[in-house]
């Protein structure tokens, strides 16, 4: 079950636990900078965990159009233009935000506070390069933070597609509790990231499983993770 700390209170909420009804997942990003971008990045990881999870959920966004370029490019799904509320509401908003970066005037639902990030780097890598830090963390993408985030995801899309050509294997089950275990708590994505780290090292897991865990939690990271398989030679 998947708990969130409200940024109001401090305190960690459990309001996703069943019965499940629709959840809205409201970005509130106004301007076209990489903070920004932030937020609709972690809506985005925010409404992937709850679907995995089985909740019925909209993610409910309105950018400005370059922000929204940007957002399709890092693999972040569109979001619905705003509605009249309707089910339970996540606010997603950068820390210390005003009502010019689009604070929601409103106390009801759960706030979600994403700190300020700075730089890019290509669409891929700069995902990556976001995700690793928790999302309460100032994050510089300077060029070093771009290069190592970059080697990391051409290594692992690279050894993806060599998995891949094994015969497959289900995720096992503890490595699939570790994962939900990071991600259901306060959406600790840097965790899921050190448990594939782990299993790439790993010595007694067969390849097939390798695969099938990548595979699995790229559902929730959505670094295409796969997208290579295929291309070797």
């Amino acid at each position: 079950m998947l708990r969130i700390t409200d940024a109001r209170t401090g305190e960690s909420t459990d309001a996703f636990a069943a019965p499940r009804g629709l959840t809205r997942v409201q970005a509130h990003a106004t301007r076209s900078d990489t903070s920004s971008l932030r937020v609709l990045l972690v809506a985005d990881v925010l409404a992937r965990a709850l679907e995995i999870g089985g909740t019925p959920v909209v993610t409910v966004a309105d950018p400005p159009a370059e922000l929204r370029a940007r957002a399709l490019e890092l693999g972040i799904r569109p979001a619905e233009a705003p509605t009249a509320p309707g089910g339970r509401t996540v606010h997603v908003l950068r820390t210390h935000a005003t009502a010019a970066d689009g604070r929601p005037g409103t106390v009801d639902g759960i706030h979600v506070e994403v700190a300020p990030a700075h730089g890019t780097a290509e669409p891929g890598v700069l995902r990556l390069a976001l995700l690793a830090r928790p999302r309460r963390d100032v994050v510089d993408v300077d060029d070093d933070t771009a290069a190592r985030a970059g080697e990391l995801l051409t290594r692992w899309r690279a050894a993806v597609a060599r998995w891949a050509t094994r015969p497959s294997r289900p995720v096992p089950e503890d490595v699939k509790r570790q994962m939900r275990t990071a991600w259901e708590d306060d959406l600790d994505v840097p965790a899921v990231l050190e448990v594939l780290h782990r299993v790439e090292r790993a010595d007694d897991l067969p390849d097939g499983a390798r695969f099938e865990t990548y595979a699995y939690a790229d559902r929730l990271l959505g670094l295409e993770l796969t997208r290579d398989i295929g291309t070797l030679g």
